[in-house]
């Protein structure tokens, strides 16, 4: 087989050198010796390259997770992507665009983040949506920079069912902003919001409604809370609009995008901001991304909206054209003014996402999160009959994802049922750490486990699953 290597000699010199390394094999020191390639492919010179991309594709098959059936979320779905998805998305026109700047050359890719932004707006139940953010912890960072802007409060209490990485990405810029952070714990599997005695009695809460350590910070500014949390419950928005309405601060919900094809969308609940995770429509599992931020607002917070607006008007002879009607990015027009400068274009994500939107419609979109509700309900009630498994949040509904409490530690659960070919989840104890971070008590992240079912898993590939699973419980 011919060689072809996209770098010469002097290009891997220069790069040694800047880097201040002596050799190649310097540069993966790192990398275990044990992870390392001994010996070579024990390929034969001048074979056909159809030929050694069978190879190839053989030894990617010798690794264990290349065909485990997934049963794994923690934000990140194996949802299906049909062919015309992957087709119409892959087209150059799209691939190599970025960001329109020109109208006047760049009308089929705005029309595209113009039904975009129509469709996402529509999921949301609010009345604007932006041109797409880089992933959902992204977006929720600055839902809280809009919301703490238009209460002018810094305090934010956001619930412990938001997905654990997304709080750690807004502690993490809260340290630049000067945001206080105060995380509601949950009780049963959903938020235990001050006061609120319908959803948790005896939760945590001081005078005027406000939990323990939030004087210091003074009235929330915003308030987040997760539609169905991370957990897969699924929470009561009701109280969380009472309380926004309390204290005058700015309702942020960040809403898994395919539940809302069955349940009432987080605008008719009165969410003043709505984000999410795209991932879901269109873009497979490929390595933790590209990922798409969606974000919805209401017109009053139009002009704190990150990122870009699409807007549809007419051109000089009375014909359709869309713009952007308006950016906000401190790269754009409004410098010391921006109200961003954690967005971009993510415009190849979010003209998928619409592709997919398009194929699914309002019915199919209803299909594919009914049947991941279904699929859901059943693994649930039979994993539960299980000797050496119990539920982790109660009977509290869920939706696509459940919590279960397994005898061994959820790790070792993933390691045995991986043998029998079963990505089985993801043990909390990954996803919080082993004291847990207010979301579950040290227990439930021990011995947690997050199932995700999805539109792709069949009764037979979940019969099977759950065979594994008393089988793994029981070893």
């Amino acid at each position: 087989m011919a060689d072809y290597l996209p770098h010469t000699d002097e290009d891997v010199a220069a790069m040694l050198a800047f880097l201040g390394l002596q050799d190649l094999d310097e540069l993966f020191a790192a990398v275990p010796a044990a992870m390392r390639l001994a010996g070579g492919l024990d390929l034969a010179d001048g074979e056909p390259e159809p030929d050694v991309l069978a190879r190839m594709d053989a030894f990617a098959r010798a690794n264990r997770a290349a065909d485990l059936l997934c049963f794994a979320g923690a934000g990140a779905y194996d949802h299906e992507v049909p062919p015309v998805v992957r087709a119409l998305a892959g087209r150059s026109e799209f691939v190599t665009a970025y960001t329109p700047y020109q109208p006047e050359v760049a009308q089929g890719v705005l029309q595209a983040v113009f039904e975009y932004q129509t469709m996402v707006a529509r999921l949301s139940g609010l009345p604007v949506a932006n041109a797409s953010l880089y992933d959902g912890a992204s977006a929720l960072v600055e839902a809280v920079n809009l919301g703490a802007g238009a209460s002018g409060r810094q305090t934010v209490w956001v619930s412990s069912g938001v997905h654990p990485h997304w709080r750690g990405c807004l502690r993490t810029f809260s340290r630049g902003s000067g945001h206080q952070i105060l995380e509601i714990p949950l009780a049963g599997g959903v938020t235990a919001w001050p006061g609120d005695t319908a959803v948790a009695p005896g939760a945590p809460g001081g005078a005027a409604g406000r939990p323990p350590g939030a004087a210091a910070g003074g009235p929330p500014g915003v308030v987040v809370v997760a539609y169905p949390n991370y957990l897969g419950c699924l929470e009561d928005l009701a109280p969380v609009r009472r309380l926004a309405d309390a204290h005058g601060a700015t309702m942020v919900v960040a809403a898994d995008p395919v539940a809302a094809g069955i349940l009432r969308s987080a605008g008719e609940w009165g969410a003043d901001v709505v984000v999410g995770e795209g991932q879901a429509f269109g873009t497979p599992l490929s390595f933790g991304g590209p990922y798409l931020g969606l974000f919805c607002c209401t017109t009053a917070q139009v002009r704190r909206l990150p990122g870009r607006l699409v807007g549809e008007t007419v051109d000089l002879e009375g014909r359709r054209a869309y713009v952007t009607t308006l950016r906000a990015r401190e790269q754009d027009i409004r410098r010391e003014k921006a109200t961003s400068n954690v967005c971009t274009n993510q415009t190849l994500m979010a003209v998928t996402a619409a592709v997919q939107l398009g194929w699914l419609g309002t019915g199919g979109l209803a299909e594919v999160a009914l049947r991941c509700a279904r699929g859901t309900r059943y693994l649930r009630d039979a994993a539960l009959a299980i000797d050496g498994v119990s539920p982790l949040t109660g009977s509290t509904p869920v939706v696509r994802e459940l919590a279960l409490r397994t005898r061994p530690p959820a790790r070792t659960v993933v390691d045995r049922m991986a043998a029998e070919g079963f990505l089985a989840g993801v043990a909390l104890a990954d996803l919080v750490g082993d004291d847990g971070d207010g979301s579950v008590d040290a227990d439930g992240a021990a011995h947690g486990l997050l199932v995700a079912v999805t539109e792709r898993r069949t009764v037979e590939e979940i019969n099977g699953y759950l065979v594994a699973l008393d089988k793994a419980v029981r070893q």
